[in-house]
């Protein structure tokens, strides 16, 4: 090998170094302070991988000792507890069970389809926040606030089509028409169109684009029912919606 050869090769190998060496002391100081937040934060080592009182769920939970009494004793407390009777409960468990289920695996076992169900429209129901779920229904927190949207999305996914349908043809907006006349001495009326802000913690960098008159942050939930209170149409975080916000529509043929 020529000596220019061999000076530029040493150079490549030089150059090579230094940039590990730089990557190395770029990785360190990036542990550092790692190490520096953690401790400042207190962070300490997980103690248990689950905590005893979750896992005597089966045991003094909810779902498998209260839910069961209502439902042998007094339904009508149940249909007050979730807002449904227990047949009707079962008839939602029935559609999305298998959107709800997940694999065992022998790490811990999965929560159950009706659990999950249940939490979710407990909540719904009493609008009660996550941590004062967690201990009556010995789920975490963190957990409920996943299961909720994982519900949600399953019942809309299972029953959007059927419940919720817009009109399409003349004779379906006829018959809204027909029903507004019929219960409500309304003449040629297609539905009843109203708002509500649904609050929201502040989206980051939103700035004012989310809040609102009454002093909070929202979005703006609009819907269109028929003559039985029967949801035909619904838009959620629409951005220029505010101009219907205090008052009542119908839409007139």
């Amino acid at each position: 090998m020529d000596c220019p050869d061999r000076v530029r090769l040493m150079y490549m190998l030089a150059i090579a170094q230094r940039e590990r060496d730089e990557l190395d002391l770029d990785v360190n100081d990036h542990i550092v302070r790692r190490n520096q937040r953690r401790a400042r934060r207190g962070q300490r080592k997980r103690c248990a991988w689950t905590r005893g009182w979750v896992r005597r769920r089966r045991e003094f939970g909810i779902y498998d000792q209260l839910m069961v009494e209502l439902r042998r004793e007094d339904p009508k407390a149940f249909k007050n507890f979730l807002r449904m009777p227990p047949d009707m409960f079962d008839e939602i468990f029935a559609r999305i069970e298998h959107r709800l289920t997940k694999q065992h695996t022998r790490y811990r076992e999965p929560l159950e389809p009706g659990l999950k169900l249940a939490v979710t429209l407990r909540h719904l129901a009493s609008g009660a926040k996550y941590t004062d779920l967690q201990y009556s229904w010995r789920i975490p927190n963190n957990s409920i606030s996943i299961v909720v949207k994982e519900v949600c999305k399953a019942i809309c996914d299972e029953f959007m089509d059927e419940v919720m349908k817009p009109p399409s043809t003349e004779a379906e907006w006829q018959a809204i028409a027909d029903g507004f006349l019929t219960r409500w001495n309304f003449p040629n009326c297609l539905g009843a169109l109203d708002g509500k802000h649904v609050g929201v913690k502040c989206p980051a960098n939103s700035g004012s684009l989310y809040y609102n008159y009454k002093g909070f942050y929202s979005v703006i939930l609009m819907a269109l029912v028929d003559s039985d209170y029967k949801f035909i149409w619904a838009d959620l975080g629409g951005k220029y919606l505010n101009l219907y916000h205090k008052y009542n529509f119908v839409l007139l043929l």
